[in-house]
């Protein structure tokens, strides 16, 4: 524990240190059902927590309701809402090794990464903080000087946050900041498979002065506590990131209630690379992009998109660089790759890989467990050549450290292949010529383009993909819209009768 004179509701060692861990309406709760929380790094139990029920849902959704509609937050002046948040983030610092203890405990990412998260989190906090002061709206030029014509932006309501597996306390935040920023309660639910850092946010948040009610939490199972969220007619929007599946059922749900739907469901990255790229740089972020956190990671390169001329020369470098990389726990300075978050999700890396080789593609490297350390989730670094587009294993997204290589020759070859997925997240292009850059950066149809780099986001910078990467955007001021409604008031400063009607209407009786 560092020297801040507060106290994680999760300790050191994973386990919670407060008597529930459901977060309703101001109060921890228990339940009588629960579920355990395994360290990927050896599959042994870390803690068990608490199991929302329906009613646990319900009374979660009914505290955000009354929270909302008495105007607990939403009334608050936006330099009160700001100064929560700037405390949030002050709080994150505050312990952040700690906090990047747990999350590696409960991801199995190495403990560098997670360190990096707390303070991309805290980034996320302070950038939403300074947002909330925000505009007072615009003006709107009706043509009438008796009209005044304003509009403003209002906090959109109840909000159920739905997160991730993979980074479960930098996707909370990316959804929780923005809506408070906005005025707008909240239901989060983090995976049922990772959720010890979302409960340590809960209790900062409401450390750091959240009223009760504004933020709850139930964890669970998505057939319970997700669907409940959806369903629920007291919520507004739910923003969800995860897969492809459940993002579809969620739509259709939510479509009973007409409800608001921001949804972020991954992505099969082109990573494409030019002969007159800088090669190093190419082959280093290359790896980088694919094999950090296993490659467990909505945006990673998966596909890597090279020109003829390169190409062996490349993917020669590229095998022998992926066959150094150290693979260890998580907690272990050493590692470089962490184990694959669970046995369920190993199986389906290993199945990804048996699709692979059935289609023809041709294994270079990897492609097992590792087997010198089998009382973890770990899995070697993969690469396939001889990949093509009507190749499953180029086309699904397989979430693990497996990367596929196509070829090109031309640059019009190259957006094709870049474009030829379902999704449409992020995409990387790598050349020297920056017109050639920029040309394909603009064609690619893909929500995030990097040139000559891959993998970096900003706070202030819109996240979201086209296609079935999603709906809406995250971050930037786009991702504070997403909690917000647009009004338009008319103001008539100088109201007469009109007299459109025929008749005497110049009096009332």
């Amino acid at each position: 524990m560092s020297s801040a004179d507060h106290q994680l509701a999760v300790g050191a060692d994973g386990t919670p240190t407060v008597a529930g861990t459901l977060f309703i309406d101001g109060s921890w709760v228990r339940s009588t059902g629960s579920r355990a929380v395994l360290n990927p790094a050896d599959g042994s139990r870390i803690c068990d927590v608490d199991e929302a029920t329906d009613d646990h849902v319900k009374a979660a959704v009914a505290a955000a309701r009354t929270a909302f509609d008495e105007g607990v937050w939403s009334s608050a002046p936006p330099s009160e809402r700001s100064a929560v948040l700037h405390r949030v983030a002050d709080l994150l610092q505050a312990d952040r090794a700690l906090i990047a203890r747990i999350e590696t405990l409960d991801t199995g990412k190495t403990l560098r990464e997670s360190e990096i998260d707390v303070d991309d989190v805290t980034a996320v906090f302070r950038y939403y903080a300074a947002l909330a002061l925000g505009e007072p709206g615009r003006l709107v030029d009706a043509g009438d000087p008796a009209v005044v014509s304003r509009v403003v932006h209002e906090p959109v309501g109840v909000c159920a946050l739905i997160g991730p597996w993979n980074y479960p306390l930098l996707q909370i935040s990316w959804k929780i900041a923005p809506a408070l920023a906005a005025g707008c309660t909240a239901v989060l639910k983090p995976s049922e498979v990772t959720p010890l850092t979302t409960i340590v946010l809960v209790g900062l948040l409401h450390e750091a002065g959240v009223p009760a009610g504004v933020v709850n939490l139930v964890l669970g199972s998505g057939a319970v506590a997700g669907a409940g969220l959806v369903s629920s007619e007291d919520v507004d929007l739910v923003s969800f990131t995860g897969g492809l599946e459940t993002g579809r059922a969620i739509m259709r749900s939510a479509a009973d209630t007409v409800k608001k739907v921001a949804l972020e469901l991954g992505g099969k990255n082109p990573n494409i690379v030019f002969a007159d790229a800088d090669l190093e740089a190419a082959l280093d972020t290359a790896l980088t992009a694919v094999f950090l956190h296993a490659g467990q990671v909505c945006s990673a390169g998966t596909r890597l998109i090279l020109q003829d001329s390169i190409h062996d020369e490349f993917v020669a470098a590229f095998v022998k660089r992926a066959g150094r990389i150290r693979i260890g726990p998580g907690l272990d300075p050493d590692s470089e790759m962490p184990p694959l978050v669970s046995a369920q999700h190993l199986a389906k890396v290993e199945n990804h890989v048996r699709v692979g080789l059935a289609e023809g593609a041709r294994l270079l490297t990897g492609g097992s467990r590792l087997a010198e350390n089998q009382s973890g989730y770990y899995y070697r670094p993969t690469v396939f050549v001889d990949c093509s587009g009507d190749m499953r294993i180029v086309q699904e997204e397989t979430f693990g450290p497996i990367v596929t290589v196509e070829r090109f020759t031309t640059e019009e070859e190259a957006v094709r292949l870049g474009n030829d997925t379902r999704y449409g997240l992020a995409g990387g292009v790598w050349t020297s010529d920056r017109a050639r850059a920029h040309r394909v950066a603009g064609r690619l149809r893909h929500g995030t383009v990097w040139i000559n780099e891959f993998g970096p986001y900003l706070p202030q910078a819109e996240w979201g993909g086209f296609k079935l990467s999603g709906t809406g955007r995250e971050l930037g001021p786009s991702g504070l819209a997403e909690y917000q409604e647009a009004k338009h008031v008319y103001e008539n400063t100088a109201p007469a009768a009109q007299h459109w009607f025929s008749g005497d209407a110049k009096r009332i009786p």
